[in-house]
């Protein structure tokens, strides 16, 4: 693929595509995750990058676009992360545990992921529904929690008929709410979620209510 240069500039000055468009979804991402999608003006955003609104049109074709692209990239990193982890040389209890770890790191790394998802279930994933790039990207976690559940099953360790869907919902919502309800558990409660003298003891009791859940005796239907 050859690379493609954006037009000129003021001044007679050519700017890369890749590095532009970069930089817009920097600003991009921090806009709407402060603002939100009604709020997020295009105007802003090219006030706070090094081009023009014009390019912003140039480049995504609209606000729309724009939030779209913004959010294909935050999930893509994200399942990025998921694509290298290795767990196949761990016991599967370890190897969940490693899993649910990453989750939360990484949502505790990313506020402005958790801020983007929350804007998108406002809008009904009007924008992820209409994104072909997020229809393939699929999650890669979940074909991880298949090999460990399968290995746990095989191994005895693990109870059957535990659904990866199930268990990716239930590890992402611990991690979700840790970083989403921060302001309002601490106003509630006076407890940080987020406190760092408490981080280790979150990502042990995750694991713990993961490996409970995956060992514990189910009654017959």
């Amino acid at each position: 693929m050859t690379s493609v240069e954006e037009p000129l500039q003021p001044g007679g000055k050519v700017r890369d595509a890749a590095r532009t468009r970069a930089e817009i979804l920097d600003v991009a991402t921090q806009e709407f995750a402060r603002a939100g999608y009604d709020g997020a003006r295009v105007d802003e955003i090219a006030a706070r990058t090094r081009t023009t609104k014009r390019m912003i049109y140039y480049y995504f074709g609209g606000k729309e676009q724009l939030f779209t692209a913004v959010l294909e990239r935050a999930y893509g990193v994200i399942r990025e992360a998921e694509q290298r982890l290795d767990v196949d040389h761990l016991d599967p209890v370890a190897a969940i545990r490693r899993l649910a770890e990453l989750t939360l790191d990484h949502h505790e790394e990313h506020p402005d992921f958790i801020r983007l998802v929350s804007i998108e279930n406002i809008h009904g994933a009007e924008h992820i529904a209409a994104s072909g790039k997020l229809a393939r990207i699929g999650s890669p976690a979940l074909d991880v929690i298949r090999r460990i559940l399968a290995a746990g099953q095989e191994s005895g360790l693990f109870t059957a008929d535990v659904d990866a869907v199930d268990l990716h919902a239930v590890i992402s919502s611990f991690c979700f709410f840790r970083v989403a309800n921060r302001p309002t558990f601490g106003a509630l409660f006076g407890r940080d979620l987020a406190d760092p003298g408490r981080r280790e003891h979150y990502r042990t009791m995750l694991g713990d209510m993961v490996i409970a859940y995956l060992t514990a005796e189910r009654a017959d239907d």
